[in-house]
């Protein structure tokens, strides 16, 4: 059962309550150069970003905060660091909800005026606590970044808010340690209603950081915890969002894109499955609409044993089976396996009235 939380809005879309969760990116552009900034912004989102955070190191940063929210048309978070004069000049450009670490934004007076001015703007804040920027006096306690540190600094931050009359909050308490990350989660989620943005912060490489993030934020969400991820990645933003949606998919949680269904390869196989397999899952990125397709290397693993497929193929001695529900409809030479299932793909929303832009929100 999923954790019970308030729900904040963040721009139009919900965060926690019985809302679908999110999946968040950052760019990595220069946040000044407003034109690089706005392509990526629309290249993630057609990957299936729901909420956006840029980078605001500056005062320019800041200013180009305006010009990209006329471009986009998903939530704008800026990230601040340091400087909480550029938190207010973000909001007066148009962000729709800022991340601020209270560790290093600044005394409790600096914290208080960006919240009055949230507060005025009606945009949420997220509390952003992260292991490696704790608190000097929280350090001196725990000796080192614990689970219990980076709780006790999400309170305070949190009672800081609260006292000032402000609820829209979300919070995420990250470590680059996986278990330190889960168990800080789980020991807020029983003492605060607030709902939780899950990351493994400075994950790694695309391999390690994809393993990290989903052991992480997988354990978590399967036991009811998180409202909004971002896997944080060196690379490729939309990689991000790629794997978030797989975590999310593979756990039942948003329906939507492809499940590629693929065996692991052995003696029996005839065809060049991994590069079969690699090409359709490309070829198919971008697809928003929930279909499951199968790509097996042999009868052993064919259409009875993925019959639960939207469509797929089987290899047999240079050609290519191609299922529909476990049927048979028709073989192809190996050459010609990725063209004819992609045609078959395209033919298949109007079989499943299926919505091409369709959205779970």
């Amino acid at each position: 059962m999923r954790r019970k939380t308030r729900q904040i809005m963040l721009g139009k879309v919900p965060i926690g309550g019985h809302a679908p969760i999110t999946v968040q990116t950052m760019t990595n552009t220069k946040t000044s150069d407003v034109q690089k900034t706005i392509d990526q912004i629309r290249d993630v989102q057609q990957f299936g970003c729901d909420i956006i955070r840029v980078a605001v190191p500056d005062e320019q940063a800041a200013g180009a905060i305006s010009h990209i929210k006329k471009a986009v048309s998903i939530p704008l978070v800026a990230d601040i660091h340091f400087n909480y004069e550029l938190a207010l000049k973000a909001i007066d450009a148009g962000a729709d909800g800022l991340r601020i670490n209270p560790g290093n934004i600044g005394n409790i007076d600096k914290v208080e005026k960006v919240v009055k001015k949230a507060k005025k703007h009606k945009i949420p804040i997220r509390i952003g606590v992260n292991a490696g920027s704790l608190e000097k006096d929280i350090l001196e306690k725990y000796k080192f970044p614990t689970a219990e540190g980076m709780v006790e600094s999400a309170l305070r931050h949190i009672r800081i808010l609260e006292k000032l009359d402000f609820k829209e909050i979300k919070i995420s308490l990250k470590s680059s340690d996986v278990m330190t990350t889960i168990r800080a989660y789980k020991l807020l989620a029983d003492k605060v209603d607030y709902p939780f943005h899950l990351g493994i912060t400075e994950a790694g490489t695309l391999w390690s950081g994809t393993i990290k993030s989903a052991v992480g934020l997988g354990s978590l969400l399967a036991q009811g915890i998180g409202d909004t991820i971002r896997v944080s990645l060196t690379g490729d933003p939309r990689e991000e969002v790629k794997v978030g949606l797989e975590i999310l998919k593979v756990l039942g949680l948003r329906k939507r894109g492809v499940e590629i269904i693929s065996c692991p390869t052995c003696g029996r196989c005839k065809i060049d499955l991994i590069k079969i397999a690699n090409e359709i899952q490309d070829k198919t990125s971008l697809i928003k609409y929930p279909i499951k397709i199968a790509v097996m290397g042999c009868v052993v693993n064919g259409p009875g044993e993925a019959k639960e497929a939207d469509l797929g193929v089987t290899g047999g001695n240079g050609v290519g089976i191609i299922f529909k529900k476990g049927k048979v409809i028709k073989k192809v030479p190996e050459g010609l396996i990725v063209d004819e299932l992609l045609k078959e793909i395209k033919n298949l929303d109007e079989t499943l009235n299926l919505d091409k832009n369709s959205h779970d929100f």
